[in-house]
């Protein structure tokens, strides 16, 4: 396959519910820990509905000290960002940790630039693929790329 297929297939299957939501069960009944701490389950409240939302996203950095940053891909427009934005209250399930108090903090562009810059030296082949995929996915060459810190509770 060659790249160029496999950006547009990753870029397809991320814009998939079914493939995007498919890590939610195992994470809601404790089975997180197959994810190892690179990906988290984020629990956020719907902005409009006040519902329960949740989705699976990968750990950009983990400062070691209760805060978690994760990015997102798709831009400002994502509903898992919106959501936060309007209610920065969430819940954070990665390892064998359930269900974590956080709150949530989006990083202003200096941030978020310096937390990019150290993913791509510390995961080089995960940001090219990963990178190429947004790309695709979003039609913008230089997509924007929001990062959030989320701040677990003890």
């Amino acid at each position: 396959m060659s790249s160029r297929s496999a950006r547009s297939l990753g870029a397809r299957l991320l814009q998939t519910r079914a493939f995007a939501r498919a890590p939610v069960p195992a994470f809601r009944v404790g089975l997180g820990f197959l994810f190892t701490r690179r990906l988290l389950m984020l629990e956020h409240v719907g902005r409009s509905t006040g519902a329960a939302r949740y989705v699976v996203l990968e750990v950009v950095e983990d400062s070691g000290t209760g805060s978690l940053v994760v990015a997102s891909g798709f831009g400002p427009r994502a509903q898992w960002f919106r959501n936060l934005v309007a209610q920065p209250r969430c819940h954070v399930s990665t390892g064998l940790r359930r269900r974590v108090p956080a709150l949530a903090t989006v990083l202003d562009p200096a941030e978020s630039a310096a937390v990019l810059a150290r993913y791509q030296v510390e995961h080089p082949a995960a940001w090219e693929k990963l990178s190429a995929i947004i790309t695709e996915a979003t039609g913008c060459a230089d997509p924007q790329i929001p990062l959030v810190r989320l701040s677990l509770e003890r």
